[in-house]
């Protein structure tokens, strides 16, 4: 018999479409399909086949394909247990240690930024808790929807406003609301903007609030 380049399995294969040849022998093998070429067979199998003398087989039977697979149970979902959330007035006593401000202040500048909603986004895109704009996030390195995240670089761009500003507590303010931008165009003084008088007022207020309350 002539045979062409192919790889051809005598046993009971399984799994592929196709046929098996029975050999007189015995014998079976899985091919594709075949063809009858006078006293020869043609055996195709992948781009190749095998022609050998129609005498040497005896027959052909369909290759069945296997029962499928029961399909397996569902896993069942293990719980999970729930992130732990820190409280707002937490992040904030965490942030102002670190970087050495009032706790308060930084409770009241959250307070006045957000409300303590740490999903809060106003209408210019600022983010979270302490309001960050997305440049001034990325600019800290921070994540401004994770609250943590937002708290700290928050905090941080505070304080490194009242080191710009020699500790003047309204200039900074003013620069976190307005930015510093604003306070430049009027010569380093506080600009004349009703909203961020309204926030510095706000904030200052609930600063004397406290301390009062404290005595």
């Amino acid at each position: 018999m002539r045979l062409a380049p192919i790889i051809w399995m005598i046993a009971a294969t399984t799994g592929w479409a196709g046929e098996f040849a029975v050999f007189a022998s015995g014998s079976r093998l899985h091919v594709d399909g075949h063809q009858l070429t006078g006293a020869q067979v043609r055996l195709y199998s992948g781009t190749g086949y095998t022609e050998i003398a129609g005498s040497a087989i005896v027959g052909f039977e369909p290759d069945e394909l296997p029962p499928p697979e029961p399909p397996s149970e569902p896993q069942k979902a293990v719980p999970v247990a729930p992130i732990a959330r820190i409280a707002p007035l937490e992040l904030a006593d965490a942030a102002a240690d670190k970087y050495g401000l009032p706790r308060q202040l930084v409770r009241s500048v959250m307070a006045a930024e957000s409300g303590m909603n740490p999903r809060a986004l106003s209408p210019k895109g600022a983010v979270g808790l302490m309001q960050l704009m997305p440049l001034t996030a990325q600019y800290l390195g921070a994540d401004p929807h994770d609250p943590a995240q937002n708290v700290d670089a928050g905090t941080r761009y505070l304080r490194d406003l009242l080191v710009k500003y020699d500790g003047l507590l309204w200039h900074a303010l003013a620069a976190y609301n307005a930015g510093p931008e604003a306070l430049e165009k009027y010569h380093n003084q506080i600009p004349p903007y009703q909203e961020t008088i309204r926030y510095i007022e706000k904030i200052d207020r609930d600063l004397k609030r406290t301390l009062a309350a404290s005595q």
